[in-house]
């Protein structure tokens, strides 16, 4: 292998001296026809593909220098019907590439049996990023961890004999490159690699190898480098990346993972390497249990803006739309809802300021391209906290800089080329020409937008029935081995659930007398919760955590003289996605104990056990319309009891917006409509704040018909489902929040053939507002011109000082119409009005209701 990626490093070298002499060639001979050309090229419908190299500054596409924002919309996380609106909303907001993990587990989840279909056709949904005028990156892993069930490795790899996953193993080996193979061909036959016309230009082997390398010793040094090898040698002609594989071989290009790159990345491990930040976490990812966690975007969008300033070439934001862990792909103790805080949210909305924001970011960095691709760098050191990275051209006006202030807590003030510059605490000012501010990343002049989900009028007309899971003994699953058995390879992966019977004969005299004392059950499990029955009387549940997957459960139970019969329901939440050896992972229930009786305490761990995977309405299927009709539905009378299948109907939200089902009063299950699994729910599991960590759960309106839509809920725990809601979603309340010392927005400035110039005959600070989908505003709810208002967008309350007719302005500028932009004017605001606060900078706050 090392004779074989010598030959292609040695072919890509040449390939890179060659592109870099064309692009050195293009970028001082005809500044201003490429220019033209760029612009002209992002409004086409399809990307046009050719040959994809680079060198130390980018990537170079089809002979030219990229600056390239990507964002993560993983295609198997929405429906195919989203897929044109999310990579639209995307290109909206400034991207130009789609990254992707490609899922093994989902693509052969049985040895053989492939399935590239719905939302798993990985071939329309790059189709797709192409039609829109975008690039595309496909990371194969394939292991791809991704919070993603058994981090995309499908479970029949688990039961291959001798394998060790990600090891240099001949088992592990083999089944990678056939899939890599398997998957490489079919991107070819449909010619989607850039040289072929395609979008893609990049490609990802392995996923943060280097976390669990040392792990495997030498045996993860081999692997690591035939991994790259192989990937090399499928011929693909776009570059291979490894991300956070700080000693990536030739010519594999090793990148960047992490919140903060610009900081803390050390850079490409050779000169002639391009710096590239694979995955920018625009928030955190939630497990169960989790209380609400946020990354604001004036902090990501300070990392994005250092990272271009120190020679960056390419950001990914992962996630920019994070979707729905939809049926049971999510893994361990993950959520339904992945990464909602992200750009778009769940349900594809954009999340203002992040979205709108970052928007505006690309603009400033787009601005700045020629200097940042061609120019050449330096950087000068202003204080302690604060510093000057900019880029130019000798004897050209090409010249950008990036004004940074580091401290986290103080503002500051620098001189620079003549020119004084306010700079907010930790923030970075943009200036493409080494002038003008045009967008400073704390400082943030996009809108801002509130989620609101509104209770549908037509939908909730909800007559629930419920149909008893039976619960069973060894009468009805005998026992069939000593001890019980471990739950990942009793399972394989085929369902959540699993039953263990047992059964205990006691005498009266081993009961004991007093009616104060009664015996316990004990069960210590590896994970990951288990609900507990006695004689068919639910007793309890149990659960361990994402961080400790191990628990005990103890529960008094009522034994009786005679024959006893001892029931658990295992379950697993996901398969682990992460560490090294995930092979040698185990979950399921390993000591079972008595204590309290008379006899003393009894270990029936080896009392024999029986055995069944899946729960009888699983295999009836009583969450489709026919499959519902196997069992009896009786009415919701009575007290709620665990483990209940619960039954009705509702027909389809009035309007487009997207659609969620609120699950208030329930503990733990799954969800179906329409016999299609939208996930997991688990409203039992509160967060340290006392909140359950995901409420509301996506039911896309592709499985939606206009009416009879049957909605299956499974709760394992004792609850009843009479507060449960459907609901749309909407961020139809915009907001703005405007000071006088903001910069203009960045859109009053263009370049235009080598040329920076305002757009607009008169620059100024503005509160810019827009509908979204043809909307118009039909409300004015909020507003305050003076000192700043107390909350945030959707329930903002007024300060102490503020012009009176700040509402009426607004509506004179805002009503009836889907956008509209109010100056930072105080003429129009203290017109013939006494100022209460002269001296303060003002601030204008806005909040606006758009409908139809």
């Amino acid at each position: 292998m090392a004779v074989s990626i010598s030959r292609v490093l040695l072919i890509s070298l040449i390939s890179i001296v060659i592109s870099a002499a064309i692009v050195h060639a293009k970028g001082h001979g005809h500044h201003g026809h490429r220019g033209k050309h760029l612009h002209h090229q992002n409004r086409n419908q399809s990307v046009q593909g050719g040959p994809v190299t680079y060198d130390g500054r980018s990537l170079i596409i089809n002979g030219k220098r990229e600056l390239l924002f990507s964002g993560a919309i993983h295609y198997t996380r929405s429906t195919p019907e989203m897929w044109p609106y999310l990579i639209k909303k995307a290109k909206h907001g400034g991207l130009n590439m789609i990254e992707t993990y490609v899922f093994w587990n989902i693509h052969e989840p049985v040895q053989g049996q492939y399935n590239f279909e719905g939302n798993y056709d990985l071939v329309r949904f790059i189709k797709l990023v192409q039609e829109h005028g975008m690039y595309a990156t496909i990371r194969l892993g394939p292991f791809i961890q991704a919070e993603w069930n058994h981090g995309g490795l499908p479970y029949w790899l688990r039961e291959v004999p001798g394998i060790i996953f990600r090891s240099d193993n001949k088992a592990f080996k083999y089944h990678m490159e056939k899939y890599v193979q398997l998957i490489v061909n079919k991107l070819k036959e449909a010619k989607l690699f850039s040289p072929q016309g395609g979008p893609i230009v990049l490609a990802q082997i392995e996923n943060e190898y280097n976390m669990v390398q040392l792990a495997y010793r030498e045996l993860g040094s081999s692997y690591m480098r035939w991994a790259a090898a192989m990937a090399v040698q499928q011929n693909i002609g776009v570059p291979w990346i490894m991300c956070k594989q700080k000693d990536a071989p030739d010519p594999v290009i090793n990148t960047c993972n992490g919140r903060q790159c610009g900081d803390t990345f050390m850079g490409p491990n050779k000169p002639y390497k391009p710096t590239l930040w694979t995955e920018n976490w625009t928030a955190q990812y939630r497990v169960f249990g989790d209380p609400p966690s946020q990354r604001p975007v004036d902090d990501i969008a300070f990392a994005v803006a250092r990272f271009f300033s120190k020679k960056g070439s390419l950001t990914n934001y992962y996630m920019y739309h994070g979707g729905t862990n939809f049926g049971r792909t999510s893994a361990i103790f993950t959520t339904t809802r992945y990464y909602d805080e992200a750009p778009l949210d769940e349900y594809g909305l954009p999340r203002d300021p992040k979205w709108s924001h970052l928007k505006d970011l690309h603009k400033a960095l787009r601005l700045s391209r020629k200097a940042l691709l061609w120019g050449f760098p330096g950087v000068q050191k202003m204080s302690a906290n604060t510093e000057v990275y900019f880029y130019e051209m000798p004897a050209t006006n090409i010249c950008a800089a990036f004004l940074t202030n580091n401290n986290l807590t103080t503002e500051a003030t620098v001189s620079w080329r003549g020119q004084d510059y306010y700079l907010p605490q930790h923030s970075i000012s943009i200036l493409p020409d080494c002038k003008t501010v045009v967008f400073n990343t704390q400082t943030i002049v996009a809108q801002h937008n509130s989620r609101i989900f509104v209770r549908s009028t037509i939908a909730n007309n909800l007559k629930w029935k419920k149909y008893a899971e039976p619960i069973p003994s060894t009468l009805q699953v005998p026992v069939n081995n000593p001890t019980p058995l471990e739950l990942y390879t009793l399972l394989k992966d085929t369902s959540d659930y699993a039953w263990y019977t047992t059964s205990l004969a006691l005498n009266p005299q081993d009961l004991p007398r007093k009616a104060s004392i009664q015996p316990v059950l004990r069960i210590a499990s590896l994970g990951h919760a288990l609900h507990l029955f006695v004689n068919g009387e639910y007793i309890g549940f149990g659960h361990g955590s994402h961080d400790e997957k191990s628990f005990v459960l103890e529960k008094p139970v009522h034994f009786k003289a005679g024959v006893n019969q001892i029931t658990l329901l295992a379950m697993t939440l996901g398969l682990p996605d992460g560490g090294a050896y995930m092979e040698h992972r185990y979950a399921g229930p390993n000591l079972i104990i008595v204590l309290g009786l008379n006899t003393g305490t009894l270990d029936i761990t080896k009392n024999g056990w029986g055995h069944q995977v899946g729960l009888n309405g699983e295999k009836l299927q009583v969450f489709t319309e026919e499959g519902s009709k196997q069992v009896q539905w009786d009415k919701t009378k009575g007290s709620a009891q665990g483990l209940t299948w619960y039954k009705t109907y509702f027909d389809a939200p009035e309007g487009n917006n997207p659609v969620a089902i609120r699950m208030t009063g329930m503990g733990k299950g799954m969800i179906w409509v329409n016999g299609r699994s939208i996930g997991r729910h688990w409203m039992s599991f509160l967060s340290p704040l006392g909140e359950p960590t995901q409420s509301e759960y996506h039911i896309p309106r592709s499985f939606i018909k206009p009416t009879q839509n049957i909605l299956v809920v499974l709760e394992e725990q004792p609850a009843k489902p009479k507060h449960i809601e459907i609901l749309t979603v909407n961020r139809d309340t915009i907001c703005s929040f405007i000071t006088e010392y903001h910069p203009p927005n960045v859109k009053s400035w263009a370049r235009q053939d080598s040329v920076f110039r305002p757009v607009l005959d008169v620059i100024r600070s503005s509160a810019d507002i827009k509908c979204p989908n043809k909307k118009k505003v039909v409300a004015v709810e909020f507003a305050s011109f003076g000192d700043p208002p107390a909350g945030y967008c959707g329930s903002y309350v007024l300060g102490k000082c503020n012009s009176p007719v700040s509402k009426e302005v607004v509506k004179q500028h805002c009503l009836g119409k889907s956008s509209c932009s109010i100056p930072i004017n105080r003429n129009l605001f203290l017109k013939n009005i006494t100022d209460g606060c002269p001296d303060i900078k003002k601030t204008l706050a806005i909040q606006v209701k758009c409908a139809i």
